[in-house]
């Protein structure tokens, strides 16, 4: 694995914490209406992120995702300026303004998506790793989805043919505990997701995922096993969200205590001690990186409000038509 170095522990707290304020931003603007539709927001699991990137080689190696999805393409290279204007349902988002939160996508980095439909992206993430198997490309595809994603039944079937043939695909469930509102406990007859890659001999096992360092060794450990051409693994990267399942989201199933406890052990804070203790960087130092992290946010929203709607006709640009339907008749 790359060596995790000062400038590495600089960056994951300047990222993560770019990430974070750029959603306490969309949370914001989603009560002023600028965001509109569903928004499921990543706060808490930023050192996720950080610690996959890390082992990563963003020159090949693609990553797929649920629709908590914002971040994770900024830190593959995004703009975030565009992935805002996106949320904003502008001509200038990633994908015109058509895509919105849900589904924001970016082929030119490797970020194929922002799936709304839940656990839809497993298959999809097998498959985009079956590609680069045939065609031989030694990238590795990075597969995550949320501990409700893991009862859906498309799960087994992927893990059995990506264990079949090999896949050079990272699986990895990002347990925060709630699926949408029901906790781990009532969804299943064990709370281990990662004993499911048991049943099919895939290599698997639990992460803290509120460390970036190991997240960044588990998921290093399993993509090289995935370029040897010894297949996939299941990791179990066990994470908290500090906001709702969704903005919408009134959050009756837990108590502001239990949020507080695992607030004592935010990935961002973490990392910021060890800048502290290390000297790394002094208090001076850090205040001057989060002002630069709210002036990056801020000429975010800027270029997003001030960015335009897209042109009506966009939306039936993208709409597949044949012209030789038989089964409509033009001559009324």
């Amino acid at each position: 694995m790359k060596k995790i170095t000062k400038k590495t522990y600089l960056n994951w707290y300047e990222e993560m914490l770019f990430w974070r304020k750029f959603e306490d931003k969309l949370a914001q603007v989603y009560i002023q209406q600028k965001v509109r539709g569903f928004l499921h927001l990543y706060n808490g699991q930023e050192a996720i992120l950080a610690g996959s990137l890390h082992a990563m080689d963003l020159s090949k190696d693609k990553m797929i995702t649920a629709y908590r999805n914002h971040v994770q393409p900024i830190g593959m290279g995004v703009d975030p300026k565009r992935v805002m204007a996106e949320l904003f349902g502008k001509a200038t988002g990633t994908s015109q303004g058509l895509g919105g939160s849900m589904h924001i996508f970016s082929k030119e980095k490797g970020f194929y998506g922002g799936h709304g439909i839940v656990g839809g992206q497993i298959p999809l993430g097998a498959g985009m790793a079956f590609g680069d198997k045939y065609n031989d490309t030694g990238a590795v595809t990075l597969c995550f989805f949320g501990d409700g994603a893991a009862r859906q039944g498309s799960l087994h079937e992927t893990f059995n043919m990506a264990m079949l043939w090999k896949l050079p695909v990272v699986f990895c469930v990002e347990n925060n505990g709630y699926a949408m509102g029901t906790s781990v406990a009532r969804t299943a007859n064990h709370e281990d997701i990662w004993k499911l890659g048991l049943g099919y001999e895939m290599p698997c096992g639990p992460v803290d995922a509120m460390d970036p360092v190991a997240v960044a060794e588990a998921i290093d450990e399993a993509m090289e096993r995935a370029r040897r051409g010894d297949g996939p693994t299941f990791l179990e990267l066990k994470t908290y969200r500090y906001r709702g399942h969704s903005m919408s989201d009134a959050q009756h199933y837990r108590t502001k205590d239990e949020v507080a406890e695992y607030q004592k052990i935010d990935p961002i804070t973490q990392v910021k001690q060890i800048l502290l203790d290390k000297k790394y960087a002094t208090e001076e130092e850090i205040k001057e990186m989060d002002k630069n992290v709210k002036k990056r946010v801020a000429a975010c929203e800027k270029f997003a409000d001030e960015s335009p709607f897209p042109d009506i006709n966009v939306m039936y640009d993208v709409v597949y038509e044949q012209e030789d339907y038989p089964f409509i008749s033009h001559k009324l």
